[in-house]
C-alpha cells in the first residue's frame, strides 16, 4: 500500500522531475515508510512506501528490473502473489526481493497486459518499457485503488489522489457542470472518468490503459461479472448457495491474511465486519485486534453501536479497543478528513472512518473491513421495490430512493453558469441498467451500484480515511471470486430476511444472532447529519466566503434558505442537504481550488 506518481512526455522535452517530487510531497501520508523517484528522459515516476509485505530495501520503490528492462510503480496488495512468483519460477524468471510488485513486473513480462487476469488483489500499477517506451497502466476490478489523470496537450500526469495532481500545478480546476450535477444528485457520486474538476480524469475500475511512445493510448475493461442465472447451478437449494458463498467468503478472507506485519479488524458490530471477525477465529487467529467508533449523542441521535460490537468482542475472544470521539475533537478533525478527501464526499460517515484510522494506526498498520457487502448482498432498502418490475419503472424507482435531487431541484439549486438542460444523472443510470448482461432489475441495480456507487462512495472513503494515517484496509467482500458467485446468485435469495437475506443464513452458523436480528445500521455520526456549534460555524464560512459568492455554485436564495434552517432538510439517506453544499465549498477552499 502506498502512493504513486508520475510524469510522461509526448512533445519531445523531459518530464518535470520537480513537479513529480511535489506529488510525492503530497503523498506522505498514504506512505511513511520511505519515498523513491526515478527518471529516464521523457518519464518519470515518484513513490510513497507503506511497508507491508518485503520489509526491506529490496521491495523499494520505482521498482527497476534492468534484465526485463521494466520500471513500475505500484500501490496495493497482491493476496496470491506467493503462488504466482512460484509460477513464474517455474518459466526461469529469478527474483530479487520477496514483495508483489516483482511479482507484477515478471508477470507483465510473461502474460503481457493480460498479467492483470491472474492477480488477486487491490492495485492500480503504471509499468514503463524501456525499450519502447510504452508504459501501461491498471486499476483493479472493483476500484479499491484510485488513480487520478491529468492530460494537456504534449503531457499526461497521473497520481493516487487528485490533489497530488493540484500539487504538481498547471491543472484546470474550472468545475465540471455535469460532474457537479452528478455530486449533488447522485450522494457525491461521480462516475468515472469524471471528476468534479474539468482538468482531471481517473482511471475507471477493471481498465487497463496502454500509452505509446508517441501518446496514443488505448484502454479496454478486462472485466465484467455476468448478473444472470448459469445453467451450472440451475439446481442449486438455498443451503446450496449458502455454503458456496460461506466457502468464497472464508477464502476472501484467509487471502488478506498475506501480509509480513499484524492483520485487525474495523469492527462496526453490523452483519459484515462480525462475520469477518467470526470467521477469522475459525481460521485460528488468536487475540485479533479489533476496533470501533463512537460518537457523542447530538439532537437525540445516538453516535454508537458499541452494544453490538461488544458483542462479537466478547464471543471471539479479541483484544479490543473502543474509541470516544467528542463532538469537539470531531469538530476539529473536519479540516484533516476534508484534506485527506480525493473528491469530497459527504457521507456522514468520512469523518469517522478518518478518526477512526487515526487511532488504529498507532497500534496496527493493516486492517480487514466489511465494506461492499450491501452492494454485492442487496442489503440497502432500494433493492426491494425494484423486484418484479420492468426496467423504465426500476429506473424510477431508484431514482427516488437513492438521489438526493431531481432535475427541478438541481435548476432551483445551482448557478446559471452550471446549469444544463435535461438530467444526465438519470440518463446515466437509464444507460447502464438497460445494458445486457442483467437479468432482473434488481441485478442491474446491483451491477450498477457495484461498479459506480461502490467505487466512487464506500470504497473511496475507506481507502482516503486510511491511507490518510498510512493504514492499509482491506476489503474481503470485494474478492473479485465472490463477487462474481454473488452475482449469479438468484435475487429473491439476497433480497430474502429483509437483505442480505444468503449472508444472514450463514452468519447465523459463525456469529451470535443478536448482532443479525437487528435493525440495518450506519455509522452514526450526529454532527454531520444535525448541524449546530462549530461544524455549522464552518459550514456557514465556507458558504459565505467570497471564494465561494465568485465561484457561484449555487443560487444564493437557496443557501440562505438552508442557512436558515439548517437541518431542515434531509436526502434520503439522511444526508444534510446543507452539509452536501458546505463540505463542496470546503473541499474546493481547502485544495485552493
Amino acid at each position: 500500500m502506498c502512493g504513486l506518481s508520475g510524469e510522461i512526455r509526448f512533445d519531445g522535452s523531459l518530464a518535470d522531475t520537480t513537479a513529480v517530487a511535489r506529488m510525492v510531497e503530497a503523498l506522505v501520508p498514504r506512505g511513511p515508510d520511505g519515498q523513491g523517484q526515478w527518471s529516464a528522459g521523457r518519464v518519470a515516476f515518484g513513490h510513497r512506501r507503506l511497508s507491508v509485505i518485503d520489509l526491506s530495501a529490496s521491495g523499494s520503490q520505482p521498482m527497476v528490473d534492468s534484465e526485463l528492462g521494466l520500471e513500475a510503480v505500484f500501490n496495493g496488495c497482491i493476496y496470491d502473489y506467493r503462488e504466482l512468483r512460484a509460477e513464474l519460477e517455474g518459466h526461469g524468471y529469478r527474483f530479487f526481493s520477496t514483495s508483489d510488485t516483482e511479482v507484477l513486473l515478471k508477470g507483465y513480462h510473461h502474460w503481457g497486459v493480460d498479467f492483470v487476469d491472474h492477480l488477486h488483489g487491490m492495485f492500480v500499477v503504471v509499468i514503463h518499457e524501456r525499450d519502447t517506451g510504452r508504459v501501461v497502466m491498471a486499476r483493479d476490478r472493483l476500484g479499491i485503488k484510485p488513480l487520478y489523470l491529468s492530460e494537456t496537450p504534449g503531457r499526461l500526469r497521473f497520481a493516487s489522489s487528485l490533489p497530488a495532481l493540484l500539487r504538481a500545478g498547471d491543472v484546470d480546476t474550472s468545475i465540471d457542470p455535469v460532474a457537479l450535477h452528478h455530486y449533488l444528485t447522485w450522494h457525491a457520486v461521480v462516475p468515472a472518468p469524471r471528476t468534479l474538476l474539468n482538468g482531471v480524469r481517473k482511471l475507471p475500475p477493471a481498465t487497463v490503459r496502454v500509452i505509446e511512445a508517441d501518446g496514443t493510448s488505448r484502454e479496454h475493461r478486462y472485466w465484467e461479472p455476468t448478473y444472470e442465472r448459469r445453467a451450472e447451478h440451475s439446481g442449486w437449494s438455498a443451503r446450496d448457495w449458502e455454503d458456496a458463498i460461506e466457502e468464497a467468503l472464508r477464502v476472501a478472507v484467509r487471502r488478506r491474511l498475506v501480509s509480513d506485519i499484524p492483520v485487525g479488524v474495523l469492527l462496526s458490530g453490523g452483519l459484515d465486519s462480525s462475520l469477518i471477525v467470526g470467521l477469522l477465529a475459525q481460521e485460528g487467529q488468536r487475540d485479533l485486534a479489533t476496533y470501533s467508533i463512537g460518537f457523542e449523542t447530538v439532537g437525540g441521535h445516538a453516535g454508537d453501536e458499541f452494544r453490538y460490537s461488544d458483542v462479537i468482542a466478547e464471543r471471539f475472544g479479541t483484544d479490543h479497543h473502543r474509541i470516544r470521539v467528542s463532538s469537539d475533537e470531531l469538530a476539529a478533525a473536519l479540516g484533516h478528513a476534508i484534506g485527506a478527501m480525493a473528491e469530497p464526499m459527504v457521507s456522514h460517515d468520512v469523518v469517522a472512518f478518518d478518526l477512526l484510522s487515526e487511532r488504529v494506526s498507532q497500534s496496527i498498520r493493516v486492517v480487514q473491513s466489511g465494506q461492499g457487502a450491501d452492494e454485492v448482498f442487496a442489503g440497502y432498502h432500494w433493492y426491494p421495490p425494484l423486484a418484479d418490475v420492468g426496467r423504465d419503472e426500476a429506473v424510477e424507482r431508484y431514482a427516488q430512493s437513492f438521489f438526493d435531487r431531481r432535475a427541478d431541484d438541481m435548476r432551483a439549486l445551482v448557478g446559471e453558469r452550471y446549469a444544463l438542460d435535461g438530467d444526465p444523472s438519470l440518463d446515466f443510470v437509464r444507460d447502464h441498467m438497460s445494458r445486457a448482461g442483467a437479468q432482473t432489475a434488481v441485478d442491474a441495480a446491483l451491477r450498477l451500484d457495484s461498479e459506480v456507487m461502490l467505487v466512487d462512495d464506500p470504497v473511496k472513503r475507506v481507502d482516503n480515511m486510511s491511507m490518510a494515517w498510512g493504514l492499509e484496509a482491506r476489503v474481503p467482500f470485494l474478492d473479485h471470486d465472490l463477487v462474481e458467485l454473488a452475482a449469479q446468485c438468484p435475487p429473491e435469495l439476497k433480497l430474502a430476511d429483509g437483505g442480505k437475506g444468503v449472508l444472514k443464513a450463514l452468519g447465523r452458523r459463525i456469529i451470535p444472532p443478536e448482532v443479525i436480528d437487528r435493525p440495518k445500521g450506519y455509522f452514526p455520526v450526529p454532527a454531520i447529519t444535525h448541524l449546530e456549534g462549530k461544524v455549522l460555524g464552518l459550514v456557514k464560512d465556507a458558504l459565505s466566503s467570497e471564494a465561494a459568492r465568485e465561484r457561484a455554485l449555487f443560487r444564493p436564495e437557496y443557501v440562505s434558505r438552508l442557512l436558515d434552517d439548517p437541518n431542515s432538510e434531509l436526502t434520503p439517506l439522511r444526508g444534510n442537504k446543507l452539509w452536501q453544499l458546505g463540505l463542496l465549498e470546503l473541499w474546493l477552499q481547502n485544495h485552493g481550488v
